[in-house]
C-alpha cells in the first residue's frame, strides 16, 4: 500500500528548516501554515522539538543590566537589612560565651571554644529540635549529640519542651462514605486521635550550669557533658559584623540615594482586591510586564513588598520566547532523549485525588487526557487530580532545560526572582561549594472546574511557606461539566449536606432553612441564574444569606483594565492573608475546624497548628463568616494566563483551580523578609517531630557564610562584602 505523502512548510527566513503539517498542527496549534511559512518555530527561539527542547542556554535569562552604582546601591540596601540580624546571631553567641566563662571561671576572652569538623557539603542540625544549626553549639564528645543554643538556654531555665510525635491515623470509610453515602461497616467504630506524647524524662542543667548529654531514650549517651563548640572560625561573624557595619557608614556617606524622587505608583496599576473598611490596602500593586520600566517599577515593588503586600504582575509570557507548555509538550520534553530509566520512570505518576486527599497512581498519558477533556467518578461527579512538584524540582532544570529557561526568562523583578543570579535574592548568595537549598523551580498541573463542589475541589489548602515565592500560570485549559454532570453534581450536594448535618458538621449560627432568592431584589445582591436554589450551596451550608457572583465565586477582584472589554477567566483563585490577621484566622480555624473534612473525606479531629497543618480550605462561606465574626478579610483575586504572582513568607493563602492549570513556582529569600523566615522557624521549631511541615523547614540559621566573600568589586574605591545566605 503507498503511505500517505507528506506536505511540508519550508521556513522563508533561515530557509533550512521544514516543518510537516501533521506537526504544525500537533505541536503549534496556535501557529498557521503561513506563520510558519513566514518564520518557522526554530527561528522564533520557540521551537519543540525533542532537541530544542533539551538544549539549555538557547536564550538569554537574566534580563537585569545595571550600572556599577546601582550594584553597589542594592549591595547596601542588602547589607543594611542584614545588619540587624548579623547583630542579634552575635549578641546570642556572646551570651554563650560569658556563660561559657562562668562555668570555667575565667574572662570571656579565655574561653577557648573547640571547633568541629563540617564540610561544605553537610548540615548541622539539633538532635533535640531539628533546628540548622549555624555555627556555635554544645555537642557530645563521646557520641556527637549536637544541641542549638535556643535548646541550651531552655534546659537552663528549666522550659526545655518535649516535642511529641503524631500519630494520628484518618480512618477510610470508603469511596461511598466520601459521596455522602453510610461508611464500611468494618470502620464504623469510633476512633479517637492518637497522639503519641514522648515519656517524660528529666534533663535539667547541673548547678554550676553544665548540661550533660540526654540518655538513650533521648537520643544521646547520658555519659558526657555537652561541650561548646564552632563550626566557622573564631569570632568570625563578630569581625563580619563589624566590617559590615564600617562598610554601610562609609557608604552612607558617599551614595546618593538613588530612589529619591520616584513616581507614586499610578492607579492604572492598582487593583481592588478586598473590601476591608478603613483600610488602606485593599489594593494591590498590579503592573503589565510589557510597560514596566525597570527602575522605576523595581522602587514602587519594593514600596509595597515591604509592607507585605502580595503583587501581581500581568502578562509575563508576552515577554518571552513562546514556548509551548502543553502538558504533551512537556511530557515529550520528559520522555524523549532521556535515559530509558528515568522514561520509564516518567510513563506513569503518583497524582494526588483531591477527593481523598491521598496518592494514586495513574499513566502519564492518562493524567493529561483528563487534564485537557476531564475525568469522572462512576457516580458523574468530577475527579480532581492534582501533580506537586512534577518532575522533581531538584531534576527540573536537568530534565526540562528549555522550560526552564523560559520560566526564568520570564521572570519579572529579578532582581529578587532570578534563582541563579538575583542580586537581592539572599539564597543565590551561597559560595560555591557548599550544599544549596532546592529553589525550584516546581511545577504543579492540576484539574479545576470553575463550579465550588465543596468537597474534592482542585485545591491547594491554607498554608503559609517559609520563603518568598513567585508564581507563573503557564497554561490553562478550560473543562466545561455536562448537563448530565450538572444534575449529579447537585443531587450529590443534597447528600453530604445530609451527611454533614447528621455529623453536626454544619456551621454554627446557620438555619436549617434557606430563603429563595427574591426577585425584587437587586440583581447586584444575588445572580439568580448563579444561584437558582440551596441545592447549588457547598455541602453542609444553610442559611439566610445574600450573595453576589463574586462572593460566590469567593473573589473580589477587579481590574480597572478590563473595563469595556472582554477579558479572559482566570485559571485559578487566591486567597492570600494579611501577616496581622494571623492571629485571628488561626483563633477562627481553632473555633470552627470540626465543620471541615480532611482525607477520606473525614471530619477534622485534631489541630495541632491551624495553618502549618494544612487541612483547611475556606469556601466563600467560611470567609463570609470569617469576616463577620473576626472582621479578617484576605485578598482574593483570579490568576489568568500569563500572570506571576508574588507571596511575600508569612502570608497564609491558599488557592482553588478554576480550570486545568500549569503553573510553575520559584521560591526566593527577600531582604525585606527576614524576620518573617526567622519567626516561621521558631513556629516550625515547636512542632511535632514527624509534622508534615517540618520537613519544608527553612534552615533559616544556616544564613551566614561558611567563609568570607571579598567579592563583587564594584569600582576602584569599594570592595563589597555579601553578608547573606539565608538557607532553605
Amino acid at each position: 500500500m503507498k503511505s500517505e505523502r507528506k506536505y511540508v512548510v519550508p521556513c522563508g527566513k533561515c530557509r533550512t528548516k521544514v516543518y510537516c503539517i501533521q506537526c504544525i498542527k500537533q505541536w503549534y496549534p496556535k501557529m498557521s501554515e503561513l506563520d510558519v511559512a513566514e518564520i518557522c518555530p526554530f527561528c522564533r527561539r520557540n521551537c519543540n522539538c525533542s532537541v530544542c527542547l533539551h538544549t539549555s542556554g538557547f536564550i538569554e535569562t537574566s534580563k537585569i543590566n545595571m550600572t556599577d552604582c546601582e550594584k553597589v546601591e542594592h549591595l547596601r540596601y542588602l547589607m543594611v537589612s542584614l545588619l540587624p540580624f548579623i547583630r542579634q546571631i552575635c549578641e546570642e553567641q556572646t551570651q554563650e560565651i560569658e556563660f561559657e566563662a562562668s562555668i570555667q571561671r575565667v574572662h570571656s576572652s579565655k574561653v577557648g571554644v573547640s571547633e568541629t569538623l563540617c564540610g561544605n557539603d553537610e548540615r548541622v542540625y539539633c538532635n533535640h529540635c531539628a533546628t540548622s544549626i549555624i555555627d556555635l553549639h554544645r555537642s557530645c564528645p563521646k557520641c556527637s549529640y549536637e544541641l542549638c543554643l535556643t535548646c541550651c538556654k531552655e534546659i537552663c531555665e528549666g522550659r526545655l519542651s518535649g516535642r511529641a510525635e503524631m500519630k494520628f491515623q484518618y480512618v477510610n470509610r470508603g469511596y461511598g462514605y466520601m459521596q455522602g453515602g453510610d461508611p464500611l461497616p468494618e470502620s464504623c467504630l469510633h476512633q479517637t486521635p492518637d497522639v503519641h506524647v514522648e515519656p517524660s524524662v528529666m534533663w535539667s542543667a547541673d548547678d554550676n550550669g553544665t548540661i550533660s548529654c540526654p540518655p538513650t531514650e533521648m537520643g544521646g549517651c547520658g555519659d558526657c557533658v555537652l561541650e561548646l563548640t564552632r563550626i566557622l572560625p573564631d569570632r568570625w561573624i563578630s569581625d563580619l559584623e563589624k566590617e559590615a557595619r564600617d562598610l554601610v557608614l562609609i557608604l552612607d556617606n558617599k551614595l546618593t540615594n538613588l530612589r529619591q524622587n520616584r513616581a507614586e505608583t499610578g492607579t492604572d496599576m492598582l487593583c481592588k482586591a478586598a473590601s476591608r473598611e478603613g483600610s488602606d490596602d485593599n489594593l494591590l500593586y498590579c503592573p503589565d510586564s510589557t510597560k514596566i520600566q525597570e527602575d522605576e517599577e523595581l522602587f514602587r515593588f519594593q514600596k509595597h513588598w515591604i509592607k507585605g503586600e502580595p503583587v501581581i504582575v500581568r502578562n509575563v509570557l508576552d515577554k518571552v520566547t513562546g514556548l509551548s507548555w502543553e502538558p504533551m509538550v512537556m511530557w515529550r520534553a520528559l520522555c524523549e532523549n532521556v535515559d530509558s530509566e528515568v522514561s520509564s520512570k516518567m510513563s506513569e505518576v503518583k497524582a494526588i485525588d483531591c477527593l481523598a486527599s491521598c496518592e494514586v497512581e495513574i499513566s502519564t498519558r492518562q493524567f493529561f487526557k483528563g487534564y485537557t477533556q476531564g475525568r469522572t467518578y462512576d457516580n458523574f461527579w468530577p475527579e480532581m487530580l492534582k501533580l506537586k512538584d512534577w518532575p522533581p524540582s531538584d531534576k527540573f532544570e536537568d530534565l526540562m532545560p528549555r522550560h526552564c529557561d523560559e520560566f526564568i526568562s520570564a521572570l519579572p523583578f529579578q532582581e529578587y526572582s532570578d534563582p541563579r543570579a538575583g542580586i537581592l535574592n539572599l539564597a543565590v548568595k551561597l559560595p560555591s561549594g557548599v550544599l544549596k537549598p532546592d529553589l525550584g523551580p516546581k511545577t504543579y498541573i492540576a484539574y479545576g472546574v470553575a463550579e465550588e463542589l465543596g468537597r474534592g475541589d482542585s485545591v491547594t489548602k491554607l498554608h503559609c511557606d517559609m520563603s518568598d515565592a513567585v508564581n507563573i500560570l503557564t497554561h490553562t485549559e478550560e473543562v466545561l461539566l455536562t448537563e448530565e454532570q450538572h444534575s449529579a453534581v447537585e443531587r450529590l450536594k443534597k447528600e453530604h449536606r445530609a451527611q454533614d448535618l447528621k455529623e453536626n458538621l454544619v456551621q454554627d449560627g446557620m438555619d436549617e432553612s434557606i430563603e429563595e432568592p427574591n426577585s425584587d431584589n437587586n440583581k447586584e445582591d444575588t445572580d439568580v441564574s448563579e444561584i437558582n436554589d440551596s441545592e447549588l450551596l457547598p455541602s453542609g451550608i444553610r442559611g439566610e444569606f445574600k450573595m453576589s457572583r463574586d462572593e460566590m465565586q469567593g473573589t473580589a477582584f477587579t481590574c480597572p483594565h478590563s473595563e469595556g472589554t472582554m477579558v479572559e477567566s482566570g485559571g485559578a483563585l487566591w486567597d492570600i492573608f494579611r501577616r496581622q490577621d494571623v492571629p485571628k484566622l488561626e483563633a477562627y480555624l481553632r473555633k470552627h475546624f470540626k465543620e471541615f473534612r480532611h482525607v477520606y473525606c473525614s471530619p477534622v479531629e485534631q489541630v495541632i497548628h491551624p495553618i502549618h497543618d494544612q487541612c483547611f480550605y475556606l469556601s466563600s462561606e467560611h470567609k463570609k463568616k470569617l469576616k463577620e465574626e473576626f472582621g479578617v478579610e484576605p485578598w482574593t483575586f483570579e490568576q489568568k494566563l500569563g500572570e506571576a504572582v508574588f507571596i511575600p513568607a508569612g502570608c497564609p493563602h491558599q488557592v482553588r483551580n478554576l480550570k486545568s492549570c500549569t503553573k510553575v513556582a520559584v521560591d526566593f529569600v527577600s531582604p525585606e523578609n527576614v524576620d518573617e523566615c526567622l519567626r516561621l522557624t521558631k513556629e516550625f521549631r515547636l512542632l511535632p517531630k514527624n509534622h508534615r511541615a517540618r520537613e519544608d523547614k527553612l534552615e533559616v540559621y544556616l544564613v551566614f557564610i561558611k567563609r568570607k566573600c571579598y567579592v563583587h568589586e564594584i569600582s576602584s574605591s569599594f570592595v563589597f562584602i555579601l553578608l547573606t545566605h539565608i538557607f532553605f
